[in-house]
């Protein structure tokens, strides 16, 4: 019996139908399959090749002790020139930045009614000195006349008198005019040290009062640190010990040493000021900002970069590599030190020798196979 045309048509549909989508599962299902296996070829290449900045070795390191200590730079030689005498401010040419040398005049001040003043003081100290050239001659001609019985000695003591009187009157003015030519010398203001000028605060012109700042004169070539330290802490540092400073901008950290310690703390904080001399002062200002470490002592022990340590799970670990593959090892950690410009830890629970990832590399599952690269130990 013959099947319908229709029936047979359909049959044939269906059949190329399933094939088409059979073919078309496989094809998808492969390719999905390779895409997979590429990503995962990928992902295990960026996962287990370690360069050798990558890790680090736990080994023994002589790891200096030491406290924090941060404070503003001051220079040991610093002054302010001020007026001594009041009057108008004249040539004053420097500006902030400038050099000048010890001794150097920096300004004046209107020295009119200061010469004058001398001037009258002088001529009153030579009339006391005519009063007392005659009170000289009169005493000189009564006691000639006493000698001769002529008059008698009480007319020379009053002679006397009156030369003492003109004598001390002769005096008082004579430092009367020293006082007005020490005046008229402190119209002109001198650098009191060498350095630069840093703060000029008055202009030509200005009428200035006595003790009133001119200029901020300081010499960048001495610089100290005045850092503030508990007094818990104070108690280890002596003076001579050395520290490691660090400037912003600066490219490596700036030797000091400790020359002073305040014996009194500071009322309300109750710390210690502590000085450090600073070694090299190229580039450096007065008050700059500057953290870094005292050295107080030094420690050996097995210790790694503080960084490499991890503690995103309870107990600290680290993320050694063994038998080439990552392994977290806790570890009990100790002393903190520096080891140039980074902060190392003690580390115990870790054999030296292991090596482990730095903590750039970020975490890493456990058990996850590597490759150091060449030149990694």
């Amino acid at each position: 019996m013959k099947l319908p045309l229709k029936w047979i048509l359909l049959t044939a549909t269906v059949v190329a139908l399933g094939a088409g989508g059979w073919h078309t599962y496989q094809s998808r299902k492969q390719q999905k399959q390779l895409i997979d296996a590429q990503q995962e070829d990928q992902k295990n290449r960026l996962a287990m090749q370690l360069a050798p900045t990558d890790v680090v070795t736990v080994q023994t390191l002589q790891l200096s002790q030491g406290l924090p200590i941060s404070g503003q730079t001051k220079a040991v030689d610093s002054a302010f020139v001020k007026a001594r005498v009041a009057g108008e401010l004249q040539d004053l040419q420097v500006r902030e930045g400038d050099f000048v040398k010890a001794g150097q005049i920096l300004a004046r001040v209107d020295s009119t009614e200061f010469i004058a003043r001398l001037r009258q003081a002088q001529q009153q100290a030579q009339a006391a000195k005519a009063q007392v050239d005659i009170a000289q001659r009169s005493y000189d001609n009564n006691r000639s006349l006493v000698d001769q019985g002529f008059i008698s000695k009480t007319s020379l003591e009053a002679s006397a008198s009156t030369l003492a009187a003109a004598q001390a009157s002769y005096l008082a003015a004579q430092a009367g005019a020293e006082v007005l030519q020490k005046s008229l010398d402190d119209t002109v203001l001198r650098a009191p040290i060498a350095g630069q000028v840093s703060q000029r605060l008055a202009q030509s012109g200005e009428r200035v009062a006595v003790d009133g700042r001119i200029l901020e004169i300081v010499d960048v070539r001495r610089l100290e640190l005045e850092a503030s330290i508990a007094v818990a802490d104070a108690m280890q540092v002596r003076v001579g010990q050395s520290a490691q400073l660090r400037f912003d901008g600066a490219s490596s950290p700036v030797a000091a040493k400790v020359v002073r310690i305040n014996p009194t703390a500071t009322a309300g904080s109750r710390a210690v000021l502590v000085y450090l001399s600073i070694t090299s002062t190229d580039a450096l200002r007065q008050g700059l900002y500057a953290e870094g470490l005292l050295a107080t002592g030094s420690v050996s022990a097995p210790a790694l970069p503080l960084s490499a340590v991890r503690t995103d799970k309870p107990q600290a670990y680290v993320q050694a590599v063994v038998n080439g593959r990552v392994q977290h090892v806790p570890v009990t950690l100790g002393t903190r030190g520096a080891q140039g410009e980074q902060t190392m830890v003690a580390v115990s629970g870790v054999p030296q020798g292991t090596v482990v990832l730095i903590g750039g590399v970020g975490p890493v599952q456990a058990d996850t196979e590597v490759a150091l690269a060449a030149g990694a130990k």
